[in-house]
């Protein structure tokens, strides 16, 4: 038995999400929501290599009832919107540890992550934000960042 569960284990590889074909197909709408405007003109500012995917950040968002700025600020704070990264993983996922396949994918699984799972669901964006980081300063500098989107 104990061969077996090695030998599984072994076939398992890293999580990582799956995107379906939907979800890749750009969608004009989208492209032209203020809200994804707002975070391309934000992350263009900022130098930051994250800005094509503005669209995807508001569907993904939209789609897990998440406030439409927390993805991309989450991002800006753990990966300088994707300046500095590795495993895919622009998010700081699991420390680092979790590979994704792509960008998308991170992106994918975290906002379903952040918006279906039990340890997440119908929280606040504070109490989703001390889940997702502890850290004394972390909620207030991703809603900092946040505000920001906001601003622009």
């Amino acid at each position: 038995m104990r061969k077996i569960v090695v030998f599984a284990s072994l076939l398992a590889g890293p999580a990582v999400a799956t995107l379906e074909p939907a979800l890749l197909a750009e969608n004009p709408a989208f492209n032209q929501d203020p809200r994804a405007v707002r975070v391309k003109n934000f992350f263009e500012k900022n130098g930051c290599p994250l800005s094509k995917l503005a669209s995807q950040f508001v569907r993904e968002a939209d789609a897990n009832a998440l406030d439409w700025r927390l993805l991309p600020s989450i991002t800006f704070i753990e990966s300088s919107g994707g300046k500095y990264y590795q495993n895919n993983n622009v998010f700081g996922w699991n420390s680092c540890r979790t590979r994704f396949t792509s960008v998308r994918a991170g992106l994918h699984l975290v906002a379903s992550t952040l918006g279906n799972s039990t340890l997440y669901r119908d929280k606040t964006t504070d109490a989703i934000l001390r889940t997702y980081n502890p850290s004394a300063d972390y909620a207030y500098r991703v809603k900092s960042i946040m505000q920001q989107m906001v601003m622009n």
